[in-house]
C-alpha cells in the first residue's frame, strides 16, 4: 500500500541529488534547504526538494534544458528533470518589504545570509545533498530536538517581512505537534491584526494544509489563542461558549464540539484529510451563533443551515475556494442535518438523499457530528445498511419517460416537464411504478388536467 510513495520519494531525491551533483561539477556551492531538510532529520518523506546555490539563475539556466523563471529576479529558477519540478535559488539577501509579502530589494550573498533571512530555526537548515552533512547557522537542530517554533532573528521583524509566516508558525506547530516558542508567539499576537493584508488564496492555502493534517484541532486551537482566528474567521471564532442543550450535546459549546470533530477526523491512506470534509466540519454549525434562541423548552437553533451556509459560503468565497469544492463545502452544510429523519422518508426521498454526489462524505460528516457530540450512531449505522442492500440500479434507474414522451402525451415544453418527470421519477424510486405503461399512466392521471391542446 505505501510501496509506491516510498518509490516516489527515493525517485525525488535520486533526481534532486543528480541536479546538485551537476552544480556541483560545474563549481557552484548547493545545498538542499528548508522544509525537506527538517522533515529528513525527522524521519519523514518531504513532499519536495529545495536547493539553494551560490550559481546565479543565469547559470542555472544554462546548465539545465527545462528551466522556468519563477522569480528570477528574486533569484528562483524552476529545474525540470525527468518530469520532477525542482526550485533552485540563488542565495541572496532581501529588504524593503512593503507590503507584508514581497520585497522590494534583493542582493546575491552566501549561504550563511542567505539562511538569515528565512523564517524559522528548523526551517533553515542546510544539508549537503551527497554527505548529508548538516550546517546549523540559527540554532535549528536544537529547535527540532526540543520540538520547537522559533523565528530567526527577531520575530517581529520576521512577521513585518511576511505576514503570512504568522499563520505559518501556527501551521507548523499543529502539522509536526511543535510547541510555539513564547516570544514568537507574543509576537503573533500583537501582530495579527496585520494577517488582514495578505490575500485570500494564501491563507485558505495555509489553513487548508493544517485541516487537513491530524494537528487540525490544536491548530484551530493556537489560531484562536493567538488572536489570528478572530481576524481570518470571525464567524468561527463566535461559536465559542454558544452554549447547545447538554441533552444531545453532552461535549458542551458549539467550539468544543467542532474540535471534537476535528480531533476525529479519518486519515486516508495517503496521509491526509479530505479537505471538503475537513472544512464542513469547521462550518457546519457556524449559523447557531446567530441562530440561537432559548424559551421554557429549551434552547433552539432554528435555521441555524440556512444562515450556516449563507455564512460559510461568504468565507468560502472570499477565500477564493474553487466553485466546485465550494457546492461540494455548503451541500455538505445543507444536508447535515437530514439525517435526523432517514427512518422516516418515504423510499423515494431516501434513495435521492443517498445518492448525492459524495453521500460517503456526508455521511462521514453525520458520523463526526454524533461522535463529537451524543455519540448516537443510529441513523448512520441505517444508511450504512440501506447502502449495502440497494444496488446502483435501485437508486438510478432507467428513465422510464422523457421529455419527448411528454410531447407526444400532449403536454407543452416548459417547466412542468421537471416536476412531471420528478415525480415520475419519485414514483419509481418508490415502488409505485414499474415499466412505461404505468409510468404512462400515472402522468396522466396525475397530470392529466394540464394537458395542452396543440392544435390551438
Amino acid at each position: 500500500m505505501n510501496e509506491k510513495p516510498r518509490e516516489e520519494e527515493n525517485r525525488l531525491r535520486t533526481v534532486a541529488l543528480a541536479i546538485a551533483g551537476r552544480l556541483r561539477a560545474a563549481g557552484y556551492e548547493v545545498f538542499f534547504v528548508g522544509g525537506c531538510v527538517r522533515d529528513l532529520l525527522l524521519g519523514t518523506d518531504p513532499e519536495d526538494i529545495d536547493i539553494v546555490t551560490s550559481a546565479t539563475p543565469e547559470d542555472v539556466q544554462a546548465l539545465f534544458a527545462r528551466t522556468v523563471p519563477l522569480g528570477a529576479r528574486f533569484g528562483v529558477v524552476m529545474v525540470v528533470e525527468e518530469g520532477l519540478p525542482f526550485e533552485v535559488a540563488t542565495y541572496r539577501v532581501e529588504g524593503g518589504y512593503v507590503d507584508g509579502r514581497r520585497p522590494s530589494r534583493v542582493s546575491y550573498s552566501d549561504a550563511r545570509e542567505d539562511v538569515l533571512r528565512r523564517d524559522f530555526t528548523v526551517n533553515g537548515l542546510l544539508m549537503e545533498p551527497e554527505t548529508g552533512r548538516i550546517t546549523d547557522h540559527v540554532g535549528g537542530i536544537a529547535d527540532l530536538h526540543n520540538r520547537v517554533i522559533r523565528t530567526i532573528g527577531e520575530p517581529a521583524a520576521r512577521f513585518a517581512e511576511d505576514h503570512l509566516r504568522m499563520l505559518r508558525a501556527v501551521r507548523f506547530a499543529a502539522v509536526l505537534d511543535f510547541s510555539i516558542d513564547p516570544t514568537t508567539f507574543d509576537a503573533i499576537r500583537r501582530g495579527a491584526d496585520a494577517i488582514h493584508r495578505i490575500s485570500g488564496e494564501r491563507v485558505r492555502e495555509e489553513l487548508t494544509k493544517m485541516l487537513v493534517s491530524r494537528g487540525a484541532r490544536r491548530g484551530m486551537e493556537l489560531l484562536a489563542d493567538s488572536g489570528l482566528l478572530a481576524r481570518l474567521l470571525p464567524d468561527v471564532g463566535a461559536l465559542a461558549e454558544v452554549s447547545q442543550p447538554p441533552r444531545f450535546h453532552p461535549e458542551g459549546d458549539v467550539w468544543t464540539h467542532v474540535l471534537k470533530m476535528l480531533e476525529l477526523l479519518p486519515v486516508a491512506e495517503n496521509g491526509r484529510v479530505d479537505a471538503r470534509l475537513a472544512w464542513a466540519v469547521v462550518l457546519h454549525d457556524i449559523g447557531k451563533a446567530v441562530t440561537r434562541t432559548e424559551d421554557e423548552r429549551g434552547v433552539h437553533f432554528y435555521g441555524h443551515v440556512r444562515e450556516g451556509m449563507r455564512l460559510a459560503e461568504g468565507i468560502l468565497r472570499r477565500l477564493r475556494f474553487s466553485n466546485q469544492d465550494t457546492d461540494a463545502v455548503l451541500d455538505l452544510i445543507r444536508y447535515h442535518m437530514h439525517f435526523m429523519s432517514v427512518g422516516d422518508m418515504r423510499p423515494g426521498t431516501l434513495k435521492r438523499f443517498l445518492r448525492l454526489p459524495d453521500f460517503p462524505l456526508h455521511l462521514e460528516l453525520h458520523r463526526l457530528d454524533c461522535l463529537g457530540s451524543h455519540g448516537m450512531l443510529d441513523s448512520y449505522e441505517f444508511c450504512r445498511e440501506k447502502m449495502a442492500e440497494l444496488t446502483r440500479e435501485d437508486l438510478h434507474p432507467a428513465r422510464l419517460i422523457d421529455g419527448e414522451d411528454l410531447i407526444r402525451f400532449g403536454f407543452a415544453p416548459g417547466p412542468l416537464f421537471r416536476e412531471i418527470l420528478t415525480a415520475v421519477e419519485d414514483a419509481q424510486l418508490g415502488g409505485e411504478i414499474e415499466g412505461v405503461d404505468q409510468a404512462r399512466q400515472f402522468v396522466l392521471e396525475r397530470f392529466g388536467d394540464r394537458l395542452t391542446d396543440r392544435s390551438e
